[in-house]
């Protein structure tokens, strides 16, 4: 009876982890691909820390060296994360040098641990930044791997993470506070001046070519624009006009006949480009990241 007891009162008390969220939950991203064994290596650091760890992938197919494309999947994806996970992003050019490692408690009550080099530039504005701590690896660095330097991700971020996550250590024990503020990556800001509104070509999505911008859907209303109306759009590399084109903002991407180009608001309720079931990046040439933006009129 008292073996059942004790069963029960096991029982009861995961129910409730579970209830209120408390399951340790970690969520991986990197430039590493999968063909080898670092990804698995990560993975393996945090269940040797506690096998409770819940463990997820975001992606580990950022283009290498990325930290722009890094930033954007973790916007992309972040919020949709329960209150308490713990992100580990890792596209780290930097390894090794004087790049801070941190971790970032957001507003929304998310954690993010990863090299201060950019890749919080989106998800920290879109959540909020409540502190930021730095690593202190005299402390929270995987056991005797004081002498590796190239491979963070595994001994200082994984490690990191799963102990926070697991209930190791408190986000205070995580190391020195630092300035609310992390290293962004310069780029054109979301704006309405003068009947035109501005913003950056953020990325094109893999598998149709969409173009996302950052204009978010308040901005893009100050142009007071029906939907079906026509736009006037320029798309600009470095100050340097790549392309002119007028497209109709329409709500989904069968207003329009086959081949033709679209404005519409994403999943991310952001301005977007678009051909009807063609590839917008490619028949028009064009490109995303910090150098590219777009002007869009009536």
């Amino acid at each position: 009876m008292c073996r059942a007891w004790l069963s029960g009162m096991a029982l009861a008390s995961w129910t409730f982890a579970a209830i209120a969220g408390s399951q340790p939950t970690l969520v991986l991203q990197s430039d590493f691909g999968t063909l080898d064994g670092a990804v698995a290596s990560m993975k393996g650091v945090a269940v040797g820390v506690s096998p409770d760890i819940h463990i997820y992938d975001l992606t580990h197919h950022i283009e290498p060296y990325n930290i722009w494309q890094g930033a954007l999947r973790l916007v992309q994806s972040a919020e949709y994360w329960p209150p308490g996970t713990v992100f580990v992003s890792v596209v780290d050019p930097g390894v090794g040098t004087d790049r801070k490692s941190i971790v970032l408690r957001t507003k929304s009550g998310h954690y993010f641990v990863t090299p201060d080099n950019g890749t919080l530039t989106f998800v920290a504005p879109r959540l909020g930044i409540a502190a930021v701590r730095e690593i202190d690896e005299a402390v929270n660095r995987r056991k005797n791997s004081e002498k590796s330097f190239t491979f963070h991700g595994r001994d200082v971020y994984a490690y990191t993470a799963a102990r926070l996550a697991a209930g190791v250590i408190t986000f205070e024990e995580v190391g020195r506070e630092l300035p609310s503020e992390v290293v962004t990556i310069p780029h054109e800001q979301a704006r309405f001046d003068s009947g035109v509104v501005y913003g950056n070509v953020q990325t094109a999505d893999g598998n149709y070519g969409n173009i996302w911008t950052n204009v978010d859907r308040e901005t893009f209303r100050k142009l007071e624009v029906p939907t079906g109306d026509m736009l006037r759009i320029k798309i600009l590399k470095g100050g340097v006009e790549v392309l002119n084109l007028v497209a109709p903002y329409v709500t989904t991407f069968g207003a329009v006949e086959l081949g033709k180009p679209l404005l519409y608001l994403n999943s991310l309720d952001s301005v977007s480009l678009a051909i009807n079931q063609g590839n917008f990046s490619e028949q028009y040439q064009v490109g995303s990241g910090p150098e590219w933006s777009i002007q869009i009129r009536r």
